[in-house]
């Protein structure tokens, strides 16, 4: 890959605002437009590139926004379509794109589609959703829901079921209809008139259900089969969104990502791959779930810590794989997993600052678009003040439901402490702007509790010490727009048996980059043969002790071979 063929998305760094819980401009609990366009000269001082909004449309808040019942309005929670053209206005003026969320493998059963297409079976929306009939009184097929209990809703009006993988407020849409996949490309093209840069697009990779909608197995302690084997990466996905890309997404330069739950090395060379017949780039999820409970019953709920040695082999893999080949996104958290430095690192307070800089040095290093979920910045922690009265999330309470209360697979004590350690919810507190009431992010009530640190982690402090978080990846971002090594350097790891150290290479002619990163919360030594002229670009340490690697040290060295 040549200077000139490295496209902009490549050397961008984005930014994730979960608008709910950013900046409250009214005061009325709940995050909003104003908010966050009052907030843009902070992510322009950060250097991120893109900003990647949650969904900010009209929703009855089923999921949160994921629920959307107009595509086209705003949720009036958040503001108006005049202020989001205002948003996208003042973040232009600043070099900084706008993403949207784009939500279509299902609406909100409050759409004016859905309504329509359960008032009858002559409904000329009928087939934009997937209606079927009972299978001896019970539902058409074993599959579960993501969120727990059954994929299937039973309708009196029809006397039908409807098929929804989230939640029951969340019909999924018949994207076997070429009807409903040209109303999605209209919608889209409507956006992408109005001026914004990109979409990230929500579970894509379960766009095409499987002919017939079969049974798939079922696990010890499992009431039903998983819908994500059953589903992702369908039989006619790629065709669908070859399609998207000859009718909407060729028509302006914006980047794409896919959320692309279950995906495959092989199916990730398609999603993203470089001839831009797809999409620019794909969310993968097998690092997330690495250490999910050995029951698959229990899903994500355990609190286990990962290997960094199947860490390692993980994100080698797809660094290798799609190197030449296709794209990588890069990540350690977002709105559905839990705070990085609480999960992956030590929130701890010995450590969380030094963990929480490795942590964003190991990853802006590697090839791929990093994102920054909002707070990860400051290294906001999980919030372990939380009890169950505390959560908002339909996740979590369902789990509770189902995995608790109903089945007795966790007692709620377990349940509790796997929730602090892996729920949504940690990730989703409000925005930590100061040590005032609520944290600078409302004077209202807050729609969802306050993590309770937030005298001690916030913005103010972080902008106020040269030394903090923030400013390391103010620098990782520099860094990435800056060298192209960081773009188009090849990738090698060093020693994958080490359970302490991720160390990697980066190779681009005559330069090569050395990334060191301890995991280990003790001193531990490591001779990586770094030469005497080696340049020192950036460490959590304010010397360099060579061999001695100390706890949570990372370090990253230019060589000129």
């Amino acid at each position: 890959m040549t200077e000139n063929q490295i496209k902009w998305w490549q050397k961008a760094v984005v930014y994730q605002i979960y608008p709910r819980s950013f900046q409250d401009a009214n005061q009325d609990g709940i995050g909003d437009l104003k908010g966050i366009i009052s907030r843009l000269d902070y992510v322009k001082k950060l250097g991120a590139d893109v900003i990647w909004l949650n969904p900010i449309y009209a929703t009855p808040n089923a999921d949160n926004g994921y629920d959307i019942s107009d595509y086209e309005a705003i949720n009036p929670e958040f503001g108006t379509m005049e202020e989001f053209e205002t948003l996208l206005g003042e973040a232009h003026a600043r070099g900084i794109k706008i993403v949207m969320d784009l939500v279509v493998n299902h609406s909100s059963s409050e759409h004016k589609w859905f309504i329509e297409s359960r008032s009858s079976k002559d409904s000329d929306k009928r087939d934009f959703y997937i209606w079927r009939d009972p299978v001896d009184g019970h539902e058409p097929n074993n599959w579960g829901s993501f969120f727990s209990g059954s994929t299937w809703k039973f309708d009196e009006t029809t006397g039908q079921y409807y098929l929804h993988l989230f939640a029951e407020g969340q019909p999924d849409l018949n994207w076997e209809n070429p009807e409903v996949r040209q109303s999605v490309f209209d919608m889209m093209n409507r956006w992408v008139d109005k001026g914004i840069d990109g979409f990230r697009m929500d579970v894509i990779s379960l766009l095409s259900k499987p002919e017939g909608l079969p049974d798939g197995p079922v696990s010890k302690d499992a009431h039903f089969a998983n819908s994500n084997d059953m589903v992702a990466n369908g039989p006619h996905i790629h065709e669908y969104i070859h399609e998207m890309r000859e009718k909407v997404l060729n028509n302006a330069d914006i980047m794409t990502v896919g959320e692309a739950s279950n995906v495959d090395i092989e199916n990730a060379k398609r999603y993203a791959a470089k001839d831009g017949s797809e999409l620019n780039m794909v969310f993968q999820f097998e690092h997330m779930e690495l250490d999910n409970n050995p029951n698959p019953a229990l899903g994500r709920w355990d609190d286990a810590p990962l290997p960094l040695t199947k860490l390692k082999a993980n994100l080698t893999k797809w660094q290798n794989e799609l190197e030449n080949v296709a794209w990588n996104s890069l990540y350690w958290q977002n709105h559905d997993q839990s705070r990085a430095v609480s999960r992956f690192g030590s929130d701890a307070p010995e450590f969380r600052v030094k963990s929480a800089k490795m942590l964003a040095t190991m990853l802006h290093f590697m090839q791929g678009t990093p994102y920054i979920y909002q707070g990860e910045e400051i290294g906001m922690t999980n919030a372990n003040n939380f009890g169950w009265d505390d959560y908002d999330d339909i996740e979590i309470k369902n789990a509770r439901k189902y995995l608790v209360q109903r089945d007795g697979l966790l007692d709620d004590d377990t349940m509790l402490r796997y929730v602090h350690y892996k729920g949504r919810d940690n990730a989703r507190t409000p925005m930590q702007w100061t040590d005032g009431e609520n944290a600078g992010f409302t004077t209202g009530t807050p729609w969802l509790k306050l993590n309770d640190n937030f005298d001690k982690i916030n913005v103010d402090q972080a902008l106020a010490d040269e030394g903090s978080i923030f400013y390391h990846y103010q620098k990782l971002i520099q860094f990435r727009h800056d060298l192209d090594i960081v773009t188009t350097g090849h990738y090698e790891v060093l020693d994958l048996n080490d359970d302490e150290v991720y160390a990697y290479k980066r190779v681009l002619d005559d330069e090569e980059l050395l990334v060191i990163n301890s995991f280990a919360e003790d001193a531990i030594v490591r001779d990586y043969n770094v030469p005497e002229d080696a340049e020192l670009l950036i460490s959590n340490y304010k010397d360099d002790a060579g061999k001695d690697l100390r706890p949570y040290e990372s370090k990253v060295y230019r060589i000129n071979k």
